[in-house]
């Protein structure tokens, strides 16, 4: 597993203290996200300690990085492969903040992507309307899964705000695998479990733009990016 952090206030140790926290809560018994805990369990999730979710100042950093997640899973592809990066100090968002923040700082991932010239990723679509919408960084396209105080869904929620990265090649490999559609009912019977109802924005890619499920928020048929998009 490699972990990725620079200096900021607390060091260190506190750096080191909330990826164990994050860690831990993968483990959990009651988690449900048995793609996660399967990565963890392979030593393959790669955090990035930042600062504010609501602070640009990391975003070139965090991009640096996630570039070199793509290539060192590019060199290696495959489940169960994730990189999180997790951001101390917000305190308890609002579920409406916490995803204007989300989108804020894709928007700048995007921006930093889009500085390096990054081509877009061919498999999927830059219309962020379009149901074959996903993000591309560093040419690999990414659904992404916000976690945060305030979430409403027990799964989303953990004590600060994280954006995790997953691969839509992965997903592709489990189809091929034939391994995806159990895990993916797997994860949702755990979910209900969890919660006591389904997660009603959950959806297939190719259905609805999987940009509706980033922030975990129930949201209405009308909604709309929370920051001008394209970025």
């Amino acid at each position: 597993m490699y972990h990725y952090t620079e200096p900021k206030t607390g060091g260190a140790t506190a750096e080191a203290g909330l990826v164990e926290r994050f860690e831990a809560h993968i483990r959990d018994k009651a988690f449900p996200c048995v793609g996660a805990k399967s990565a963890l369990l392979r030593g393959r999730i790669t955090t990035f300690v930042a600062g504010d979710i609501r602070c640009p100042h990391d975003d070139s950093a965090i991009h640096d990085t996630l570039c070199d997640f793509v290539q060192a899973y590019r060199a290696n592809p495959g489940p169960f492969q994730t990189f999180a990066v997790l951001f101390p100090s917000a305190g308890t968002l609002s579920e409406e903040a916490f995803e204007q923040a989300l989108w804020q700082r894709l928007k700048g991932l995007r921006q930093a992507d889009a500085g390096k010239g990054c081509a877009y990723d061919g498999r999927v679509s830059a219309d962020i309307d379009d149901a074959r919408f996903s993000l591309s960084f560093g040419g690999e396209a990414f659904f992404v899964v916000g976690l945060h105080p305030g979430a409403s869904r027990p799964a989303r929620r953990f004590d600060t705000p994280v954006l995790v990265f997953n691969a839509h090649d992965q997903f592709q490999r489990l189809r091929a695998d034939g391994r995806y559609e159990t895990l993916r009912e797997a994860i949702i019977a755990r979910d209900v479990a969890l919660a006591g109802s389904p997660n009603a924005m959950l959806a297939r890619h190719g259905e609805i733009s999987e940009a509706r499920q980033y922030s975990g928020r129930q949201i209405s048929d009308d909604w709309k990016c929370p920051v001008s998009w394209p970025a």
